[in-house]
């Protein structure tokens, strides 16, 4: 009895962890018709399968950006969209990627179980980036997206990654282990959790050129706050050595 114990509990923990891939294919079906700026395609596989991923290439690419969204999402959602398109126009082309998503009620905890499969992902757009010729990429993120990349940053130390911008991180997340320098952004306004552990998260830096910033009256999404956002992470990639 205890061995089918332990095969229900494993069976129900693969299946808690599994990313919803109908709901990815669901949101790749709305957003690719829609894409103005940038050529979707897919990347992977990755466990097993393809990923949407964006690819929007600027004019005289000066560097190259992974863009990552958060909870339960897409790879051109709001400031998203905003940061893909806008970091193209200021020379970073950009490649942003589709992060797997659960259930549509699902909250933050359960997308813990993703994150072996989301640093596949970030791995793969990495490698993408790489094969195209960039040799100065940096990852942009939103909250789980910056929890995402938190984890792949840790368990890829070698990762060809020269800097980090974290935006709208939740909690008071360690970047201890980091190797490269990293933004932490985010807004005045922006939810409880990103505000309290702001301190914690600053004092954990140890790279030199990691800094953290906070735009004042602005709320977790930056909503209202298009111009400044893109011009905010512009200018902290623009100071990143090596480039």
């Amino acid at each position: 009895m205890r061995f089918f114990a332990v095969v229900l509990l494993s069976l129900f923990t693969l299946a808690a962890s599994a990313a919803d891939y109908a709901r990815e294919k669901k949101w790749a079906d709305e957003v690719v018709p829609s894409i103005v700026a940038g050529d979707p395609f897919y990347l992977g596989p990755v466990n097993g399968h393809k990923f949407l991923a964006i690819y929007t290439e600027a004019a005289k690419p000066k560097a190259a950006v992974i863009v990552v969204h958060g909870l339960g999402v897409h790879p051109d959602w709001n400031l998203i969209g905003v940061l893909r398109s806008g970091l193209a126009e200021q020379g970073y082309s950009t490649l942003s990627v589709q992060m797997p998503v659960l259930a549509a009620d699902a909250g933050a905890g359960p997308y813990s179980a993703t994150f072996g499969e989301a640093a596949g992902r970030l791995k793969a757009a990495a490698g993408f980036l790489r094969d195209k010729g960039y040799r100065s990429i940096a990852i942009v993120s939103h909250s789980m997206g910056s929890r995402m990349s938190l984890y792949y940053l840790e368990h890829n130390p070698n990762a060809p990654v020269k800097a980090w911008v974290a935006i709208g991180m939740p909690g008071g997340e360690d970047y201890g282990k980091i190797r490269i320098p990293v933004l932490d952004l985010y807004g005045g306004n922006d939810l409880p959790a990103v505000l309290k552990g702001a301190r914690q998260r600053a004092d954990s830096f140890r790279v030199p050129g990691s800094e953290q910033v906070v735009v004042p009256q602005t709320d977790h999404f930056f909503n209202n706050h298009d111009t400044e956002l893109v011009k905010t992470v512009k200018e902290y990639l623009d100071k990143v050595p090596g480039k």
